[in-house]
């Protein structure tokens, strides 16, 4: 089974905060002592960190659940429940985070990137954090709040300066074995080369990391034959080296190649046109085309150190303009209001985590703490809302896992 993979599902699900605690002091000589419940915990969250020492996504392939650990209740005495401990996720650079409708969500592309995949819940607050004026013995806390959860898409796009692209069995392999320490499988017959490989080439003048990428046959960019997959690999690539089979066992001319291998990457990325790219023609020792371009033979090292030469050169040129630039997005979702929705049986719901967050309360039967809850809505504009949504003396309202009839204010 192949230990290279390009693309996986991960499912993150924050911690759960700790429950506030409701504690009164109970000490000698002191008849009425106040609240002093402590603060739940945090719950952990879930981080996905871009590490150049991850060459795939394999370690999520079986075992796609990554979790932050849960926070601890809060205790009498006002001591505060421990947090939970994150949980960080490493994925190699260049992964790009989407959402299950295809959104994109982040791009890790430098060591070190990190995205927040699921936010712990936050720790509810002891009863000491209610007493006020008004009162004096509050006998209900809050309680933690559930941990984020969510179905993500990981992709990854590797980073590579320069990728090699051309027909099956057009040598690509036995190049990038031939020009560094990379050793793929290579064999005389097509599809040889099933996954990408990675190999750094190293000279005195620099050096640049080189991608295998599977080959490209007519139709990759709609799909045939995988193509989507091995041409997400090309997408970050500064150099492109076409590579034209000089001697095809297809009898395929090389000028064919070069015009379906051309067609297929401006079809599925028509900016990949403009990139800096050097055509080749391989297999020189056999060739049974006629080529006036550049020739190589990997097997007999003809034209072998020239080409690396040239492609030095190229790499160089383009990380010069490109410059310093951080490539590490993150598009982060608008923040979370309340919404009011009607249902069809004209009953309400009032989404938002902050409502949700004002009626998690330990004891809803205490006069005390409907008092704060519906002080809590009234501050979010809540019963202003269901108004303005029409709802009437008598209807259902739902936040969360709170129920409970509306009667408008007179």
């Amino acid at each position: 089974m192949s230990q290279f993979v390009d693309s996986c599902n991960l499912h993150a699900k924050g911690g759960n905060g700790g429950a506030g605690c409701v504690s009164f002091r109970r000490e000698a000589h002191v008849s009425h002592g106040g609240p002093d419940g402590g603060d739940g915990g945090a719950g952990g969250d879930v981080w996905v960190v871009a590490d150049r020492n991850i060459a795939s996504l394999l370690a999520f392939r079986d075992f796609p659940f990554r979790r932050g650990s849960d926070g601890s209740h809060g205790q009498g005495k006002k001591k505060h429940g421990r947090s939970g401990q994150d949980t960080v996720a490493l994925v190699p650079e260049g992964t790009t985070i989407r959402d299950q409708e295809g959104n994109v969500l982040a791009d890790l592309v430098n060591q070190g990137d990190r995205f927040l995949a699921a936010e712990g819940g936050r720790g509810g607050r002891g009863n000491a954090r209610f007493l006020s004026n008004r009162r004096r013995a509050p006998a209900f806390a809050e309680q933690g709040e559930v941990g984020e959860e969510k179905w993500l898409r990981l992709e990854l796009k590797l980073l590579a300066d320069v990728a090699l692209i051309g027909v099956p069995n057009a040598g690509k392999s036995t190049l990038i074995s031939r020009i560094s320490a990379a050793r793929p499988k290579i064999a005389d017959y097509p599809f040889t080369t099933l996954v990408p490989n990675l190999g750094v080439v190293r000279r005195d003048e620099g050096e640049m990391v080189v991608a295998d990428i599977p080959g490209l046959i007519e139709g990759a960019a709609e799909g045939r034959g995988l193509g989507h997959q091995f041409l997400r690999h090309v997408e970050r690539a500064r150099v492109l080296l076409v590579m034209l089979d000089l001697a095809s066992v297809e009898q395929m001319t090389p000028e064919a190649q070069e015009e379906v291998l051309l067609r297929e990457l401006g079809d599925y990325r028509p900016e990949l046109l403009t990139r800096p790219r050097l055509v080749v023609g391989t297999k020189a020792d056999a060739a049974h085309f006629e080529w006036e371009g550049r020739r190589i033979s990997a097997a007999t090292g003809e034209g072998i150190e020239a080409l690396v030469g040239t492609l030095l050169t190229m790499v160089g040129e383009v990380r010069e303009a490109e410059g310093t630039e951080d490539g590490f997005v993150v598009h982060r979702p608008a923040p979370e209001g309340v919404e009011i929705i009607r249902h069809d049986d004209a009953s309400f719901e009032v989404l938002g985590r902050e409502a949700r967050r004002a009626v998690a309360v330990s004891d809803l039967t205490d006069a005390g703490a409907l008092d704060f809850v519906h002080h809590r809505l009234e501050g979010l504009d809540v019963f202003r809302g269901l108004s303005r949504a029409g709802a009437r003396s008598g209807d259902t309202v739902v936040i969360g896992d709170f129920v409970f009839t509306y009667e408008p204010d007179d």
